[in-house]
């Protein structure tokens, strides 16, 4: 648990590391939030990175300092989304299940999981899964394996991603500065963790429940 400590205060302070970054990087922080996002999206070794709230905390300090201009967060990091999700579609389509074996932390039932949903909400999914944690890494993956048409998909993902950035960029710009929000950024923050989880815990528990009717 020990080893986990700074990675849950950099999960539960985003406010301030955030913060912190503006005030050292100054512009230089659009091309780091930049990378985040695309690696969340992009890279099936990098599902545990905060999008969520990332995006959040993003809005709601454009809001309080005006060191980030909203608009161009939301263009600059829409892209990011969709040049992450191509990545990783493209790596789905070429490497296949093949990055098992060369990266072998990649576990086997995220991805198991990432097929049911698929088998649920078809190519929907590429838009369902951005506000999924984990699930959002591996869906454009899946799509590459499973050879999801490719025009299909960029469709998906062009809406999916723009829906994905805005709503928690704007979600922050208009409510992360409430008084009561800001003193308790950090319940905020497991908040949107809870919510992003809890459709993902409600799908596995109807497929297990459904599984022991069988």
């Amino acid at each position: 648990m020990e080893a986990l400590q700074p990675f849950l205060d950099i999960f539960l302070h985003l406010d301030n590391h955030l913060g912190e970054i503006i005030s050292q990087y100054g512009t230089m922080t659009y091309a780091i939030l930049f990378l985040i996002i695309f690696a969340e999206t992009g890279l099936v070794i990098a599902p545990f990175l905060p999008g969520d709230s990332l995006l959040f905390a993003a809005g709601a300090l454009a809001a309080a300092t005006g060191a980030l201009h909203t608009t161009l967060l939301v263009l600059l990091l829409w892209v990011a989304a969709v040049l992450g999700d191509t990545v990783n579609y493209s790596v789905g389509a070429t490497l296949g299940l093949s990055v098992l074996q060369r990266f072998p932390f990649v576990k086997r039932e995220h991805i198991t999981y990432t097929e049911r949903f698929y088998e649920r909400h078809g190519g929907k999914t590429i838009i369902l899964a951005r506000f999924l944690p984990i699930v959002r890494t591996f869906a454009p993956f899946v799509a590459g394996i499973g050879a999801m048409n490719y025009a299909r998909f960029v469709i998906y993902n062009i809406l999916g991603g723009l829906l994905w950035v805005a709503v928690f960029i704007y979600l922050g710009f208009y409510f992360g500065n409430i008084p009561i929000i800001k003193q308790n950024f950090s319940l905020v923050i497991v908040g949107i963790i809870i919510a992003s989880v809890m459709p993902g815990v409600i799908e596995f528990i109807r497929h297990r429940i459904s599984k022991a009717k069988v």
